[in-house]
């Protein structure tokens, strides 16, 4: 098998399962009311119960992040990236056979250890086997491709029953499994293998350099959380404050936003590219979203005629996901390249915890969730714009190389 179809095959694996990945994530959000309804919660249990699950596997991903990106560094991107894949398949169906709360939090735990580690190896493995004057086309099409999982996890939801879709999220993973034929692990990878630093997460805490790196990496990242988590998610509270003609549909408004951030993917890939730069499009993506905050925040009532394009337009603002992954791929050598790739989006996706206690507190503050909600947004964008200007554009960077752990 030639150079050619094995990186076919691997970018074909990659980007699949990250449609599954996100498929799965979006998914518990869009049937959680239904399902938990169906368990028979109803008021504020059902919301506290909500937001336990979530909490529950916000963990898991937290965890697995840490877990998985030890192991693509120590076993082997492969590895990793049928291993994640597996695991929260097999949690999706167990999913659907949920009968308690306590059998949904476990099955939840499970699918979050599983999903933290999917596009971690995936972008990890796409990437060394990429010629660099290459790469970004090709995690732009894994990313975007996985993106559109969260759109079709919206229909699936629509047209069958909870425990179906989940069901149906299992079956599309196990599937994949079955057509992994063909794809090699990364040849930076075996070379890797003399290093003695292989996988050593505790290191990135060693040095200021590499800490600085790694927290920046971070930082990119979490504005994107930031307008799904609390914007997006929370805007038919937020319609009601802004005026906006018509009762909002969060389902409606997710599948928006989450459209617009396929294309975001899309758009920022193919324009680093272009520009041979990632960090002059993610400053490029950064002032797009601090002005579709602003329209959100500042222009009060809107029909929903217009509401629903704006978190089309927000996810598209944020819709460097593509970039910011890559970016994290290239910062570091190869000893160390799976973690900080795997775990750098976790902990980016688990600041939403502390960003939504901030902003409860800032809403506490000043009386009002919209201004709660534009400062945090501030915050979160003063400092991408921070970690941005510190980061070496790494468009042209050989990645077969150790990183010094010292």
């Amino acid at each position: 098998m030639n150079q050619k179809t094995k990186l076919a095959a691997a970018i074909f694996v990659a980007a699949l399962g990250y449609f599954v990945d996100i498929y799965d994530l979006l998914l518990f959000s869009i049937v959680r009311v239904a399902s938990l309804q169906d368990l028979g919660l109803t008021g504020k249990e059902l919301t506290d119960t909500g937001i336990l699950l979530l909490d529950i596997q916000m963990v898991g991903m937290l965890i697995g992040g840490i877990a998985w990106g030890i192991l693509g560094d120590k076993k082997g991107r492969l590895s990793v990236l049928f291993g994640s894949i597996l695991m929260y398949s097999l949690a999706n169906v167990a999913n659907g056979f949920a009968h308690s709360v306590t059998e949904y939090a476990i099955y939840r735990f499970i699918a979050g250890l599983g999903l933290a580690g999917e596009l971690g190896a995936g972008i990890t493995l796409v990437a060394e086997l990429m010629p660099k004057e290459k790469r970004g086309y090709a995690t732009t099409l894994v990313a975007s491709v996985g993106i559109s999982g969260a759109v079709v996890a919206y229909f699936v939801s629509d047209l069958f029953h909870w425990r179906t879709s989940f069901f149906i999220g299992g079956g599309l993973g196990l599937l994949l499994l079955l057509l992994r034929v063909g794809v090699a692990e990364s040849g930076m990878f075996y070379q890797a293998k003399r290093a003695e630093s292989r996988g050593d997460f505790m290191g990135l805490f060693r040095s200021k350099a590499n800490l600085l790196k790694y927290l920046r990496c971070i930082l990119i990242g979490m504005p994107l959380w930031y307008v799904v988590g609390i914007l997006v998610t929370l805007s038919p509270e937020f319609g009601k404050l802004l005026g906006v003609k018509g009762d909002i549909n969060a389902g409606v408004a997710v599948a928006w936003c989450y459209g617009g951030m396929a294309l975001g993917d899309i758009a920022s890939g193919l324009l680093s590219q272009a520009l041979k730069s990632r960090v002059k499009v993610v400053y490029l993506f950064l002032f797009l979203a601090v002005a579709s905050i602003s329209v959100y925040f500042f222009v009060p009532g809107i029909s929903l005629t217009w509401f629903y394009p704006l978190c089309g337009l927000l996810g598209f603002s944020v819709g460097y996901w593509v970039i910011f992954m890559t970016i994290s791929t290239e910062q570091f050598g190869t000893n160390i390249r799976s973690t900080v790739t795997t775990t750098a989006p976790n902990f980016a996706r688990g600041a939403l915890v502390p960003s939504t206690i901030l902003f409860h507190l800032l809403t506490q503050w000043t009386g009002s969730m919209i201004y709660g909600g534009a400062l945090v947004g501030g915050l979160l964008l003063g400092l991408a714009f921070w970690a941005v200007g510190g980061m070496k554009d790494t468009f042209h960077k050989d990645l077969d190389y150790i990183e010094d752990m010292n």
